[in-house]
């Protein structure tokens, strides 16, 4: 029998996201990864060789989850990648792992191009990285946002070991076909390509992509498989179609409008915004390799994000933290805090990378909290990021320490 891990954190002040309160001089015991009590550290001892932490004048909170990220997206120039040695995307994406967890990130949802190679690797400790919950490919059709072929390429290689982010599909039955074989590899979600994009070469941003029919064909896939579909979408026609037609989470949303808050909240369907990355797009993609037809493109949605999170949290939208950063931009991943607090109040962006993500992941109580029976996902940080959120904009000086699974992370 294997040897039980224990680790026992104390006089710490516990942070309750749902309440948000702050409990001071609590401990949090752990064994083999889950939490097995949290209370006044007065009430408890610890057991012979238990791992102490003393976090006295620190705080514990859950480990965070980004909603939307693509760990395996070395570059802005996703059509150039598509053609890389996946074995040189591996190195990228083992990289990109570390240093979101080493940014407090326990948990992500990769919505295109990671695959059950890439959460296996981190399960089995091959990779250092969060938890990755992902979709595999993202379904596109033919001149969509999942196409990065230009105007005068033809060929386009499916081979599941190609590094692309996209499968390019047309038609109900074809389709249909690539949704399953998704689902077949274990995909969480199946990502489907609702409107045009920035990172695509041939599309407008303002255009709707795949018809009724193909899109009602992905949903009845993954809601056959006990699955759900999220969709990339920007504007409120492209949005509101894909809420109507099935689609559980919306992708961006910076065009969103009133019907689409209604939308929202009468399907019970959660907006991912992902606003740093069109600040970054701006700052940087050209020298991250953003093609220049894509960088194009950022104004149409750069501006319109913050009043679509803000017309969404009004409104009484489940939102849930995404970063979508490629390439070099990822290392500003924790820069959406800084962003989202502008509309938001810090415990509103706390709750979407915590509690509403782990409610859209399928892991409420096991994850976005500090509980017993919770897996033991924490981070002990310097100041309260109740009182002030952006203070997690920096986490090289407000992180003491991440932990994941019981495991404390070396910095």
């Amino acid at each position: 029998m294997p040897e039980i891990q224990h680790l026992h954190i104390m006089n710490a002040t516990v942070l309750d996201i749902a309440a948000g309160s702050a409990l001071p001089n609590q401990s949090v015991l752990v064994e083999d990864g889950v939490i097995s009590w949290v209370g006044p550290s007065s009430e408890v001892a610890a057991a012979s060789g238990t791992q102490t932490i003393d976090a006295d004048g620190l705080y514990v909170m859950p480990g965070l989850i980004d909603g939307h990220v693509h760990v395996t997206a070395a570059t802005a120039d996703l059509g150039a990648m598509a053609e890389w040695s996946p074995t040189y995307v591996a190195a990228h994406t083992a990289r990109n792992l570390k240093a979101m967890l080493h940014r407090g990130f326990t948990t992500v949802r990769d919505v295109a191009g990671a695959d059950f190679g890439v959460a296996m690797a981190v399960e089995e400790g091959l990779f250092e990285g969060p938890r990755v919950i992902f979709g595999g490919k993202a379904l596109s059709q033919s001149g969509g946002h999942g196409d990065m072929r230009s105007m005068g390429a033809s060929a386009i290689d499916p081979h599941q070991c190609c590094p692309s982010i996209g499968i390019v599909c047309d038609g109900v039955d074809a389709v249909r076909k690539a949704a399953r074989d998704q689902l077949r590899t274990g995909a969480h979600h199946i990502k489907i390509m609702l409107s045009g994009g920035v990172a695509s070469p041939t599309d407008r941003v303002d255009s709707t992509q795949f018809s009724e029919s193909e899109i009602r064909a992905v949903v009845e896939e993954a809601e056959a498989s006990n699955r759900y579909v999220c969709g990339h979408a920007y504007t409120a026609r492209a949005v509101n179609r894909g809420l109507r037609l099935g689609v559980t989470c919306i992708e961006h949303g910076n065009l969103i409008d009133d019907e689409s808050v209604r939308l929202f909240v009468e399907k019970g369907a959660y907006l991912v915004p992902t606003l740093i990355t069109y600040e970054r797009l701006k700052a940087d993609g050209e020298a991250a390799g953003l093609p220049a037809a894509s960088r194009e493109k950022v104004d149409t949605v750069l501006h319109a994000g913050l009043e679509a999170l803000d017309r969404a949290n009004k409104g009484g939208v489940k939102i849930v933290f995404g970063s979508d950063l490629l390439g070099a931009m990822q290392v500003h991943q924790s820069q959406e805090f800084r962003i989202r607090a502008q509309v938001q109040t810090s415990q509103e962006v706390l709750r979407s990378a915590t509690l509403t993500a782990a409610e859209l992941i399928g892991m409420t109580g096991r994850l976005g909290v500090v509980a017993p029976g919770a897996l033991a996902d924490l981070l002990i940080v310097k100041e309260n990021p109740l009182d002030d959120v952006t203070v997690l904009a920096d986490p090289a000086s407000s992180i003491e320490a991440v932990i994941k699974g019981g495991q404390l992370v070396g910095r």
